[in-house]
């Protein structure tokens, strides 16, 4: 791998199984490894599953892996990238009705919305609720609002540690 390297976490919020291995060929071939989810039913939709990744990679993976696996029918994902040397970090989100969504994270994970957008949202001022809807879809909120069930299924899954500090 060349250049700064960074890390972030591949989650598979809803897939029919018949789609699993898939997921895992795409992802495995954007990581160049071999990647094996642990699958596990995903309680907010019945016949559906979930799984995570932690990746590791050169800057740019993570939209590299959500290009890979966008448009799937029935998908629902979120890739995010942490910031690293030179570069903010970034989270993508994929629902079946919405589609990608991109915004670019800080260090901190937070979604930083880029100078135009505000300015463009403040021009719309005289109307608090197209204001209102230009700094949702800044934020992608129709994202948030729709994969957050599926966020909430996934925090009982089993945790693996891949990391020993100390």
């Amino acid at each position: 791998m060349g250049g700064a390297i960074t890390r972030g976490v591949l989650f598979v919020h809803s897939a029919p199984r018949a789609l699993c291995p898939h997921i895992e060929w795409a992802a495995g071939n954007v990581l160049g490894a071999r990647v094996s989810l642990d699958w596990t039913p995903q309680p907010a939709a019945r016949g559906l599953f979930r799984a995570e990744h932690s990746w590791q990679g050169a800057q740019g993976t993570g939209a590299r892996i959500a290009s890979a696996l966008r448009g799937w029918e029935h998908l629902r994902f979120e890739v995010t990238e942490d910031a690293s040397h030179g570069a903010d970090g970034g989270r993508w989100s994929h629902t079946p009705d919405l589609g990608v969504f991109h915004a670019t994270t800080d260090v901190h994970g937070n979604v930083v919305v880029p100078e135009d957008r505000v300015r463009a949202a403040l021009e719309l001022a005289h109307d608090p609720q197209a204001m209102r809807e230009a700094f949702d879809l800044a934020l992608g909120t129709a994202w948030d609002e729709e994969l957050e069930p599926f966020r909430y299924a996934g925090a009982g899954a089993p945790v693996r540690w891949l990391h020993r500090v100390g």
